[in-house]
């Protein structure tokens, strides 16, 4: 789920703080088919989640009548609203909100495709509305965050780390001049992860920011830390 601004804020003057997402540094010439055994807190509850339920369940009447633009259009309220209370809900359960962004995502790829399939739509929004009623499904408390090159690519469940946080990050890196002498390749890989992600491709974004993370000397690296 992204933001059109995101482009606008990674080119905006940055403040050097890293932020509260898990993030776990192996080293910067880590091999890139490590698995860091850092795990994540457990999963506590998300709270309330009846609000992102009666889109969704709209969303699926609208769908079933046969009109999937409209439905495009309602599930876009949950996008927002999402997207909106993303922060505190990761920091409060990371897991869980891996499990309902993930599925939301699929929701969302569903009813955006160039011709949506309604038997796709369907699947989608069920898996959804299973989802918000119990987060934990598919949640593998006590796993291992996956990394690549060295810095963590996904939660403990295997959900891809929010991109928009990872370019985050990699900002801050390069306003501490921490690129040093491969600032030009650092510039590429960010260029490419911003692409991807905008295009809600968190999986590709968050391996080009690793790249470009790994690159960073090890002063920035050692200021992101685990939880």
């Amino acid at each position: 789920m992204k933001q059109l601004l995101l482009a606008t804020a990674l080119i905006a003057v940055p403040v050097i703080v890293f932020s509260g997402v898990e993030h776990y540094v192996i080293g910067p010439k880590a091999a890139d088919t490590t698995v860091q055994a850092a795990t994540l807190p457990p999963a506590a509850s998300l709270g309330d989640m009846s609000a992102f339920a009666t889109i969704v369940s709209d969303t699926q009447k609208i769908a079933a009548s046969g009109d999937l633009k409209a439905a495009e259009a309602r599930i876009t309220d949950l996008e927002t609203a999402w997207d909106e209370q993303a922060t505190a809900l990761r920091a409060q359960a990371p897991v869980l909100w891996g499990n309902v962004d993930a599925s939301a995502d699929a929701a969302f790829s569903a009813l955006r495709a160039k011709a949506p399939d309604a038997a796709r739509v369907d699947t989608a929004l069920n898996d959804l509305a299973a989802t918000l009623a119990d987060p934990s499904l598919g949640a593998a408390e006590g796993g291992a965050a996956q990394t690549q090159h060295g810095i963590a690519v996904t939660d403990a469940a295997g959900h891809p780390l929010p991109c928009e946080v990872m370019l985050s990050d990699l900002r801050d890196g390069i306003a501490a001049g921490r690129a040093s002498g491969a600032a030009q390749q650092v510039t590429d890989l960010q260029t490419k992860a911003l692409e991807r992600c905008n295009a809600d491709d968190d999986r590709r974004a968050d391996d080009f920011s690793a790249q470009a993370l790994a690159l960073l000397t090890p002063a920035t690296a050692s200021a992101q830390v685990t939880k």
